[in-house]
């Protein structure tokens, strides 16, 4: 394979920001009992990738069975987003992910497809110093499978010569539902839910970077190391 397109998820790929969402999400359910607390960070592992609106939404209805509003809906994710928004921005970086990215930004295209919201992710990529390696930064509320299918549509770009980088089960429903590779970036918190995958996988960027350079999928300077 020949890759030239790069979508990239944020938490667990680029940044070790899983679990600073996994506090900010139990620092919210507390109050109603470790019992709940538990059940949602569960929720929440399992469903990495989901929005924290659907996520909400799934909450108030299993474990008070309340049809919430959007309006109430809004409140809880401004609520998070002020629990979050700083410890992500500030988490450390997945090994080698910003050499990987700057290296390659020139010759190949990224884009990055999350969870969080787009107005969020365009403050923490902005903060990170990383906004001007990609053509696109997208999220919430319009879903994975939603950006995929745009991005390969508006920019016409080539199924085959796109891989995903995820670390969520909606991350590869997404490479999967619009036939691109997909490539997972292993960690703690993912290790149970992904324990029969068999595809792609990686710790760090350098060991991604020996993986496609093994396999020839993009032109690899070998003098440079991450």
């Amino acid at each position: 394979m020949t890759i030239k397109n790069i979508f990239f998820d944020f938490d667990g790929v680029i940044a070790e920001s899983v679990s600073a969402k996994t506090d900010a999400f139990r620092e919210m359910y507390l109050p109603y009992g470790e019992g709940i607390a538990d059940k949602v960070i569960d929720y929440h592992l399992k469903n990495g990738g989901v929005s924290r609106y659907d996520k909400f939404k799934h909450w108030e209805k299993t474990f008070f069975g309340k049809e919430i509003s959007e309006e109430r809906v809004q409140e809880l994710a401004q609520q998070f987003s002020k629990l979050v928004l700083e410890k992500v921005i500030t988490s450390e970086q997945v090994p080698g992910a910003n050499a990987f990215i700057k290296k390659y930004a020139g010759t190949l295209n990224f884009w990055i497809i999350t969870g969080t919201p787009t107005t969020e992710i365009e403050i923490i990529a902005k903060e990170r110093g990383l906004t001007k390696y990609f053509i696109g930064i997208h999220g919430s509320p319009e879903k994975k499978r939603y950006w995929t299918e745009y991005l390969i549509k508006s920019h016409n770009l080539k199924r085959e010569e796109t891989l995903f980088l995820g670390d969520a089960t909606t991350d590869q429903d997404a490479a999967m539902f619009s036939r691109l590779h997909f490539a997972l970036r292993k960690n703690d918190e993912n290790r149970d839910i992904f324990k029969d995958y068999k595809g792609m996988s990686f710790n760090s960027f350098s060991e991604l970077e020996g993986i496609l350079n093994k396999t020839k999928s993009i032109n690899i300077d070998k003098s440079e190391n991450i």
